[in-house]
């Protein structure tokens, strides 16, 4: 981000945290969040591509690092013998999508002159699920899929939806289970930055799967038919051409025959492309036709070519092998190299194709060549075909000179067909795919919720069976959204945004868990209706575990635990001291904030069923042990997303919990069975404090429990004895 930007930025980050900090009445907190504000004026610019020597060694012999391309960190890839092999570069310089931490994953990819994957390695990443839950090593795992597939593959992170067949151009890759979303992040962010070094550096290699025979297309052609619309090529180089070429090397006179005769036929090539049905009918007998047929059958990726000399050049030279590539013929499309490769076939040719063609294939000048259409060889689209024009100087260990004779060739775009061009779904689609059910499950839960509850929470408050409703919600909170769907909110989140915000990154990480980003859009719209409680008192996973585990103290009367007042207030300011902290470190030590989040024991508790480090197991299953005897004291005193949630709850537009004059003054009743501490002995609600539990909204429109309500009853029954 330019730094101008940034301030920009900032300043109104301020304006608007300090009008918030005008409604917020200690003196404490509003310290916390200038410090915060402090903070986040200096978060860390995008790293800069690692040194030459930290990338060298991490090439595998015999390949070695080349020489530096650009400034984005993009090397050249050296063979053995020193030639261009391919590309290695780092993603994160040129596609710095941000992680679940708001830091990218930074892979270093390593592609060959053809756009194939050679290696992809995992250099540096902060993604949670990674840095302490699931091994490590399945995030490693994972990027070895790529070896040996183009970048004109369609890469697709997971398994095929509905109609997806064996048949599909997709390629699948294995996403990791319960990271599905840092994966996606991953692969994104991989082929953007490959897609970027093939359009600047390998103009050539296709960007897309190649064009293939249509076995729909079925003409009746002849030989006459296939010259006359140019489908057959046919190239005649004389001698004098050809001595013009090596005219003025040593190889000037080394060809008497073509001093003698400058007008006599040095070379006629003949090339015709047998891929399409219709074509190779024309070319070949029916014997030759079959031949070519069952090649086919085991090698349909291969496009056959007919290769026909009628002169006196020939096609390779006598010490030529067959099934072998040839040693004076090679093929170039968009500037890259093609791989050709004798397919070993006996050929026969149509009865009306010209006698010299025939008699020349009889004497072997005729080869069917293959290449694979899946290393970017393109049929439909032009190409050359190079034929190397060979002189010997010298009688012992004589010195090769060659010339090259370059051929254009296209064979008409009517009898190919291309796949569908995959353009891939945005992330937040293919999330939403591989969750709909879950989704539409959490949609119905938060819309049902959020009716019962009603505009006041009055509608649920006074049902009778309220406290089994309640625990039934927090039960489905913990199981469905809690360990089936993940949707544990976490301080993680809105510290990678306030980053991806400060550095001009990108927001898109979110869209990667629409199951969690929908709590996050009903938590934030809960904030303006009623403020933090929604989502620490209702939809927060943990928060139920320590519920139920309160409870369960209870039933086992088990001593409670209860500060002062004084000390209840003193409390409730840790848990701004750890947000700020927590900021406070992703300024000046990024590399310790995946360790520091860990003070949020969700991942232990949530993500991973408990099922980590022992000292992890210990700190999650402690807070819950504590909440036995200590109602929610995680909640109250430490959560550093309860303390965001308090300081997003100031957009809250009213007072939704009524009150009445004689709430606080002389009636207390509400203050005492607050197990929150949320409600002031004026009888005033602390909005930042409360967590929606109810309890005072049933005791209010209770006339059995509300002291207010019995006086006032008591008096009109005595009003009517009286009279």
């Amino acid at each position: 981000m330019q730094s101008a930007t940034k301030v920009a930025w900032v300043g109104r980050c301020r304006l608007t945290i300090v009008a918030a900090m005008r409604g917020l009445a200690s003196y404490a907190t509003r310290l916390a969040v200038a410090a915060l504000l402090w903070l986040t004026a200096c978060l860390p610019v995008r790293a800069e591509p690692l040194p030459r020597e930290a990338i060298a060694p991490l090439i595998v012999a015999p390949m070695e690092l080349g020489e530096a391309v650009n400034d984005k960190g993009v090397y050249e890839l050296l063979n053995s013998g020193g030639g261009l092999a391919g590309y290695v570069f780092e993603t994160e310089p040129m596609a710095p999508l941000p992680g679940f931490s708001g830091a990218p994953v930074n892979m270093l990819v390593t592609l060959d002159t053809e756009g194939r994957f050679l290696d992809v390695q995992l250099l540096s990443h902060n993604e949670p699920i990674f840095v302490s839950g699931l091994p490590e090593k399945l995030f490693y795992d994972f990027f070895e899929q790529y070896q040996g597939h183009s970048i004109s593959d369609s890469l697709v992170v997971g398994s095929p939806y509905g109609t997806g067949s064996d048949g599909s151009a997709l390629v699948y890759l294995d996403g990791v289970t319960k990271a599905t979303a840092s994966v996606r992040i991953a692969h994104e962010s991989l082929l953007a930055a490959a897609l970027q070094v093939a359009r600047e550096k390998m103009g050539g290699v296709s960007a897309g799967p190649p064009s293939y025979p249509d076995p729909a297309v079925d003409e009746d052609l002849t030989w006459d038919d296939l010259v006359e619309q140019g489908l057959v090529t046919r190239h005649v180089v004389t001698n004098g051409e050809i001595d013009a070429q090596f005219a003025g090397t040593v190889w000037a006179d080394d060809d008497p025959e073509a001093s003698t005769d400058p007008e006599g036929i040095y070379l006629d090539l003949w090339l015709v492309d047998l891929g399409p049905r219709s074509i190779a009918r024309a070319v070949l007998s029916e014997a030759g036709l079959a031949t070519l047929d069952a090649f086919m059958a085991i090698s349909d990726t291969d496009e056959p070519l007919l290769v026909v000399e009628t002169a006196r050049h020939g096609l390779v030279s006598e010490e030529f092998v067959r099934n072998t590539s040839p040693d004076w013929v090679a093929a170039e499309q968009g500037g890259f190299p093609i791989a050709l490769r004798d397919a070993d076939l006996l050929i026969e040719l149509h009865e009306d194709v010209p006698w010299q063609l025939q008699e020349a294939v009889d004497f072997g000048a005729g080869l069917i060549l293959r290449t694979d259409r899946r290393l970017g060889f393109d049929p439909a689209a032009p190409w050359l075909l190079k034929v190397e024009a060979v002189r010997e100087h010298g009688m012992f260990q004589p010195e090769i000179g060659a010339v090259t004779i370059e051929i254009p060739h296209q064979t008409d775009a009517r009898f190919f067909a291309r796949p569908e061009a995959y353009v891939p779904s945005p992330p937040w689609l293919d999330a939403l795919r591989a969750r709909g059910v879950d989704i539409a499950l959490l949609a119905v839960l938060l819309a049902g919720l959020a009716l019962a509850l009603g505009p006041g929470m009055t509608r649920l408050a006074g049902h009778r069976h309220f406290t089994a409703i309640r625990l039934g919600v927090l039960a489905v909170v913990t199981g469905f959204v809690g360990w089936w769907g993940q949707g544990q909110l976490s301080i993680v989140t809105p510290l990678a945004a306030l980053r991806a915000a400060l550095e001009g990154g990108s927001y898109a990480f979110l869209l990667y868990d629409p199951f969690s980003l929908l709590i996050w859009v009903v938590v934030i719209a809960g904030l303006v209706a009623w403020g933090r409680g929604l989502f620490c008192g209702w939809l927060c996973p943990f928060g139920a575990m320590q519920e139920f585990a309160a409870h369960l103290g209870r039933l086992l009367r088990l001593p409670q635990v209860e500060p002062s007042a004084a000390w209840d207030a003193r409390l409730k300011y840790l848990k701004y001291v750890v947000l700020v902290g927590l900021v406070g470190l992703a300024v000046a030590a990024p590399g310790a904030l995946d360790a520091a989040v860990e003070v949020e024991p969700f991942k232990t508790a949530v993500t991973t069923f408990f099922l980590r480090e022992w000292y992890y197991v210990a700190y999650s299953g402690g807070l819950l042990l504590l909440s036995m005897v200590l109602f929610k004291g995680f909640c109250r005193y430490f959560c550093p997303l309860g303390a965001l949630m308090a300081l997003g709850g100031v957009v809250r537009g009213r007072d939704w919990i009524a009150r009445r004059e004689a709430c606080g003054s002389p009636c207390q009743l509400c203050r005492v069975k607050c197990r929150y501490g949320a409600i002031k002995k004026s009888g005033a609600i602390d909005y930042s404090e409360c967590f929606q539990c109810l309890d005072c909204v049933t005791i209010h429109d209770d006339p059995k429990q509300c002291v207010p309500l019995i006086l006032a009853g008591r008096g009109r029954r005595s009003a009517m004895a009286a009279k």
